[in-house]
C-alpha cells in the first residue's frame, strides 16, 4: 500500500476515516486480495481487531493485520493465513504509534465472471460488511 500524503495525514485530523485496499493473501479468509477497506484512524484497538499500521522496517508500507494482544512495547500483530508470514513473528511487537487505524468496513468488488443473476444476487448481499474483531482471538493466536 502506497504511503499517505502529509495533505491525507491534515485530512485524517479532520475527518477520522479513509480508505484502503488490500494487498496480498496475509489476511484470508477474512480479507481478500482487492477488498476495499473503511479504516477509522485513531480508534481504540482491542485484541482481535483487524488495524492498518505502518511497517516497523519500512515505515513507508501500510500493513492490514489483526491485533492479537498487547504486549511489552505494542501491539503482537498477525495475519489471519497462517502460511503468508509478515507478521510480528517476523519483526516482534509494533509500537503504539505505528498502528495507525481499525477496519471497520469491508467492501468485496465484484468478480468478472459474476454474471448470472444468482452470482450477482449473492455478491450484492455479502459485497459490504463490517469487520469485527473475535474475543477469544488471543487465546486462539497465541497458540499458533
Amino acid at each position: 500500500m502506497p504511503e499517505p500524503s502529509q495533505e491525507t495525514e491534515r485530512r485524517r485530523a479532520a475527518a477520522p476515516f479513509g480508505l484502503a485496499e488490500v494487498t496480498g493473501p496475509s489476511m484470508v479468509p477474512t480479507l481478500h486480495h482487492g477488498d476495499q477497506l473503511v479504516v477509522q484512524y485513531g480508534a481504540r484497538v482491542r485484541p482481535g481487531d483487524v488495524v492498518v499500521l505502518r511497517h516497523p522496517f519500512q515505515q513507508d508500507l501500510l500493513v492490514v493485520k489483526r491485533a492479537a494482544e498487547r504486549r511489552e512495547g505494542g501491539w503482537w500483530v498477525l495475519g489471519d493465513n497462517a502460511f503468508a508470514g509478515g507478521d510480528s513473528t517476523d519483526y516482534g511487537t509494533v509500537p503504539d504509534e505505528l498502528v495507525l487505524g481499525r477496519v471497520r468496513l469491508r467492501y468485496r468488488p465484484r468478480r468478472r465472471d459474476q454474471r448470472s443473476p444468482l452470482a450477482v444476487l449473492r455478491w450484492a448481499l455479502s459485497a459490504a460488511r463490517p469487520v469485527r474483531g473475535f474475543g477469544s482471538v488471543s487465546r486462539r493466536l497465541r497458540a499458533r
